[in-house]
């Protein structure tokens, strides 16, 4: 049995919907964050370090194109794969000036293998400019996705971690993209300071009290370089571990209905030299197994 026997996971999804296995092209962006450039505040949230999102073998001063070609030439080999979309991961991908993310976007939708585009970025950085143009893109038949970047639905916790904004601001943002028929993804965290099981819960739940298409998890990575990184050091933060995230992740997704596509429940891990804890996310196959194990239990008892 798999993940995909008990939910809608992306790869289910995108394969049904193209008739073959998707895989995703991360791509670097030359764009920042109105929580780093001083619009909103410095430094970013505590616990972000975006090299650590950056595959080590690729310099992410390449262009778009070179970074597509470099992707596509390296996953076909190790899969054969054909088709592909843009994912556009670190820092806010709709900030910036909008003539400059029309032609990143177009840049990337050149080659015939890429089917769409998935747009990381934050709630308070969706214009409805913005909005417009990727409907543009949609209607041309593209895949689109927007992924924003909750992490919590807790006020309080995001001022801790230094998001610079609310959850105001994220039920705003999704309520407007709904108007425009687009596809939301939501990114969850699991091991945010202060938090416990039933909070974490909680987010989850207004998240898809919202209506979104789709939810991705994380468990709290610790990197070098980061505020994070300093707490952790002095003891202030401790990680979560592994069985603790199986078992809130897996309560989630038991609920989680079939209609909302699970795009990860577990994010691949930050660059080995940069990662400081949990050091249990270099080995992702227990946390898989005991998914699966978890809602096949699940799925029994309701038999």
């Amino acid at each position: 049995m798999a993940l995909s026997d008990y939910l809608t996971t992306f790869g289910q999804y995108l394969k049904a919907k193209h008739g073959e296995k998707i895989y995703k092209l991360s791509l670097h962006a030359d764009v920042t964050c109105p929580n780093r450039d001083g619009t909103k505040g410095i430094g970013g949230c505590t616990f972000c370090n975006n090299k650590s999102f950056f595959p080590n073998d690729m310099d992410p001063n390449t262009g778009i194109t070179e970074q597509i070609e470099s992707n596509v030439e390296r996953l076909h080999v190790k899969t054969k794969a054909r088709k592909f979309l843009a994912y556009f991961q670190a820092y806010s991908n709709t900030y910036g000036e909008l003539k400059y993310l029309q032609e990143l976007y177009a840049e990337s939708l050149k080659p015939d293998c890429v089917i769409g585009i998935c747009i990381g970025t934050r709630p308070d950085c969706v214009s409805d400019e913005v909005l417009a143009l990727l409907n543009r893109i949609k209607d041309l038949g593209y895949e689109v996705w927007i992924e924003l970047g909750l992490q919590s639905a807790h006020d309080k916790t995001l001022d801790a971690i230094n998001r610079g904004h609310s959850f105001a601001d994220y039920q705003d943002a999704v309520r407007r993209i709904q108007l425009y028929g687009i596809n939301v993804c939501t990114h969850l965290i699991a091991g945010l300071p202060g938090e416990n099981k039933q909070m974490v819960l909680q987010s989850w739940q207004r998240v898809m009290n919202e209506g979104v298409q789709g939810v991705k998890w994380h468990p709290l990575h610790v990197v070098k370089g980061t505020e994070l990184a300093k707490q952790y050091s002095r003891g202030e933060y401790q990680t979560i571990d592994r069985d603790t995230y199986i078992d809130i992740v897996g309560d989630a997704l038991v609920q989680t209905p079939k209609e909302v596509i699970v795009h990860r429940v577990m994010s691949t891990v930050a660059r080995k030299e940069l990662l400081l804890g949990p050091l249990w996310t270099e080995d992702r196959w227990p946390v898989m197994s005991g998914l699966e194990a978890r809602l096949k239990q699940a799925h029994k008892k309701a038999v």
